[in-house]
């Protein structure tokens, strides 16, 4: 018979227990949850659905709300209002302890003491477990977390990466139905954070464990999660896909805040089937793909991703290319901003406004690279704008 590998041991553990929904049921279902601390309302009638495997991001700005809403589900605090329901039970008023839930924290709040060992096995000897199953457990962590060789350490000992690790491998030890992280990858440098991020991602994917994650960083965000809530003064503003969160924000705030946007401000001069005709200020008249859902009246922003907009010395080239854009604005480089795969190039528009576009660099020399004062034409489709009111 094949050996089970850490991570199947773990994942089949996890699978069991009291807290498991039913067929088609969310594991935790977040209910109207609120919180206040003094006049401050924190949380404000938050409900969420997640379901059970599902790596969920939790991102916003500083003081959203979304660090005090992972406190409440880990029982660090308590909600004024509203049920946090787990496999269909309310914990909302269960101590941390007695919840299936971990919490990883963004200082690791490792016991610099303790060895990498015995950091792993405290949760496990608080919940009395017997001492041979301790040092099974924490064998399986440490291979789980490639932290082999590295057991009789302190962490003033490790890198920030193995810190980071060893906090994991706490956090998982007592096989919980929920981990919670809060801005776990904010301490290591970008390489580090990016490796990181694929090996959590895989890990989760390993185990068949619900993560929930913490952060403000967008692109961690988009990168590690299955589905995205962004919080905003305590309230989510939208949960989505990461893809749909990008290509189809539902507010003007939302396009702001995540990732880089063009938008100009207008109203709607003309409806000619499936299009609209936005008179701007800064852009002149856009056609624009009428939204799905329709748009009201009055105030009206069109919104452009940067690398929709596309750049030449002409324009498009064709008869049929310069029909399928319509869009077609001339203009100067203003600035440039080299980033590796792309460059980032800013134009003063004709039409007074400024449009940004990032155009990948398909050529190792700068060829077709663009430079200050130059004139270019930019252009985009009905279809790469998204209208949203103003």
């Amino acid at each position: 018979m094949a050996e089970e590998s850490p991570g199947t041991k773990v994942a089949a553990e996890t699978a069991g227990g009291d807290a498991c929904p039913d067929a088609g049921q969310p594991l935790l279902r977040i209910e109207g949850v609120a919180k206040t601390f003094g006049t401050f309302r924190a949380v404000d009638g938050v409900s969420l659905d997640i379901k059970a495997g599902e790596f969920f991001a939790l991102l916003g700005p500083s003081g959203c709300g979304k660090t005090t809403l992972l406190r409440m589900l880990a029982g660090f605090e308590a909600p004024d209002e509203g049920r946090i329901l787990l496999g269909g039970k309310d914990i909302a008023l269960a101590l941390p302890h007695e919840r299936p839930i971990n919490m990883m924290f963004q200082n690791y709040a490792l016991f610099p003491h303790l060895s990498v060992r015995d950091n792993i096995a405290f949760g496990l000897k608080r919940a009395g477990m017997a001492r041979a199953e301790i040092a099974t457990r924490v064998s399986e962590m440490v291979a789980l977390v490639k932290l082999e060789g590295l057991e009789k350490r302190k962490p003033d000992q490790l890198s920030g990466g193995q810190r980071q690790r060893v906090a994991l491998a706490r956090a998982l030890a007592r096989r919980p139905k929920l981990l919670l992280l809060d801005e776990p990858l904010a301490a290591l440098d970008k390489k580090l954070r990016e490796s990181t991020q694929g090996e959590l991602m895989e890990l989760q994917r390993r185990l068949g464990m619900t993560f929930i994650i913490v952060t403000h960083d967008q692109e961690e965000a988009m990168t590690m999660a299955d589905r995205i809530g962004v919080m905003k003064s305590g309230k989510l503003a939208q949960v989505a896909p990461p893809r749909e969160l990008y290509e189809a924000p539902h507010s003007r705030w939302i396009a702001e805040f995540v990732g880089d946007i063009n938008l100009f401000d207008g109203e709607t001069k003309l409806r000619d089937g499936h299009r609209l005709v936005i008179g701007t200020r800064d852009a002149g008249a856009l056609v624009v793909a009428e939204p799905r859902e329709g748009v009201g009246s009055g105030k009206l922003a069109v919104a452009i991703r940067p690398e929709k907009v596309k750049l030449s010395r002409r324009g498009p080239v064709t008869e049929a290319g310069r029909e399928t854009a319509i869009n077609i604005l001339d203009g100067v480089i203003a600035d440039i901003c080299y980033l590796g795969g792309t460059t980032t190039y800013k134009v003063k528009l004709d039409t007074g406004g400024m449009l940004q576009a990032s155009v990948a660099n398909s050529a190792r020399l700068d060829i077709d690279a663009y430079s200050l004062n130059q004139h270019v034409v930019a252009w985009f489709t009905p279809d790469d704008c998204v209208v949203l009111q103003s």
